[in-house]
């Protein structure tokens, strides 16, 4: 799989318009379908912004390397815990919830050595 690839993936698994994911991002619709046609390469920071976005990271966008972790039950459950929430407030959940399973994944790895 290639960039354009996952990123439009990534959009359609979050049942988003093109237009939806520019404005996140702050860019044209255009410009978001440059990037899913291959026409165009995302910048190192709108690529940044992007993983964010998504929550995935830019190792994934780029190479299709994936965390080890059953996202159909992660992305349930953020559903669950975060409605009612505003859209800024749930990529700050969002955010804050990967951040705490890096992290916690680490540990487990670290207690198993």
């Amino acid at each position: 799989m290639t960039l354009p690839y996952r990123l439009k993936e990534l959009r359609q698994q979050k049942n988003l318009t093109q237009a939806k994911v520019a404005d996140s991002l702050g860019i044209t619709q255009q410009s978001y379908a440059r990037w899913e046609n291959g026409k165009v390469t995302p910048t190192p920071e709108k690529l940044s912004k992007i993983a964010k976005f998504y929550g995935v990271t830019t190792d994934y966008l780029l190479e299709g390397q994936k965390d080890d972790i059953d996202l159909s039950n992660v992305e349930v459950l953020f559903r669950m815990a975060s409605d009612g929430l505003t859209e800024e407030e749930k990529v700050i959940f969002r955010d804050e919830l990967i951040e705490f399973m890096k992290e916690r994944k680490k540990l487990f790895d670290e207690d198993k050595k």
